[in-house]
């Protein structure tokens, strides 16, 4: 499951058991890239809080369709599968439609996007693009060319906050060898009330 030791929730202790409590699916179950920071259940709480926030909050703006998107497209720049994997679950259920699904994923592997995405949709892929290839050459041209898409500034930390939020999930998951066993994919918070972190 992971290159270092994880702790089952059966295992856990009062503590750590609490937050896998408040994490789990309908069945129990603890994504695996959660489960690998139990051994700081304070490093698990701080993860879920920038989770729940960037992509699960109802004080965001933008639709989930789009944050998701971000996330997915992030996480095939960091050739990240597992996230590619969950996320890609998540979008796939927001859509509600197989069609659009498939040609939304055929655009992102051919990095052709056409009419695929609208003017703010393709900008802030593009951001998320630079940020996560180039990190240090991106400037403030790159903010001008999202609020020229219409986006706001609220809008536009909200795309940079998912975009790093998936930076740091990709690294916790590629750097401590995360798998997908005996995982079911495309569990997400179940509302988007700030204190529920329950998966469905």
């Amino acid at each position: 499951m992971s290159w270092i030791k994880t702790i089952e929730p059966s295992d856990a202790d009062e503590k750590l058991g609490d937050v896998y409590k408040r994490i789990a699916g309908p069945d129990g179950q603890v994504d695996n890239i959660l489960k690998v920071q139990g051994l700081r259940p304070h490093s698990l709480q701080g993860h879920m809080a920038i989770y729940k926030a960037v992509l699960h909050h109802r004080g965001n703006k933008l639709p989930k369709y789009l944050l998701e998107l971000i996330g997915v497209y992030v996480s095939r720049l960091n050739n990240c599968e597992y996230c590619v994997a969950h996320h890609q679950r998540g979008l796939r259920k927001l859509l509600e439609n197989e069609a659009s699904f498939d040609v939304i994923i055929e655009a992102l592997d051919s990095d052709v996007w056409g009419d695929v995405f609208d003017a703010r949709e393709k900008a802030a892929l593009n951001y998320a693009r630079q940020l996560t290839a180039n990190p240090g050459a991106i400037s403030e041209a790159a903010v001008a060319v999202l609020r020229d898409a219409g986006c706001s500034d609220g809008e536009i930390l909200e795309i940079n906050q998912v975009t790093a939020y998936f930076a740091y999930a990709n690294r916790t998951v590629l750097g401590l060898g995360v798998s997908r066993e005996d995982e079911e994919l495309g569990l997400s918070p179940s509302s988007d009330k700030p204190d529920d972190w329950g998966h469905q």
